[in-house]
């Protein structure tokens, strides 16, 4: 599967964005999918999970502030993020994972990227 990010931009504090990845191939809905971001000088970290079918994960550190939803027919993935904080800046990666009932946050286990999208939140 290839995948493509897109919505980064800047934005002010407190403000809103919606990141969307395209997904092609045929087995999109076998596919666990997630986000992850990562700073400068900093690791990727996790930031959201969701199976093919119900079950979605956050890290702590978006929790109530951000939104992973997917439609499978359209073989797409959705980042809602509001409040957004300084510290959110970064390149926002999607990932998907052969398993559609994957909810994991290790990066290692994720077997296709997207290029990622800048996000930056000024203060």
């Amino acid at each position: 599967v290839q995948l493509q990010a897109s919505g980064g931009g800047l934005v002010q504090a407190g403000g809103s964005l919606r990141l969307s990845c395209a997904a092609s191939g045929r087995t999109f809905s076998n596919y666990g999918m997630g986000w992850f971001r990562q700073a400068p000088g900093k690791e990727r970290e996790f930031v959201a999970a969701i199976k093919s079918v119900g079950s979605i994960h956050y890290a702590d550190s978006v929790k109530g502030r951000f939104t992973i939803s997917r439609d499978n027919a359209k073989k797409m993935v959705y980042l809602q993020m509001n409040s957004l904080k300084p510290e959110d800046t970064a390149v926002y990666f999607c990932a998907a994972k052969w398993d559609s009932t994957y909810l994991g946050g290790y990066a290692d286990e994720y077997d296709y990227w997207g290029q990622g999208t800048l996000v930056t939140v000024s203060s």
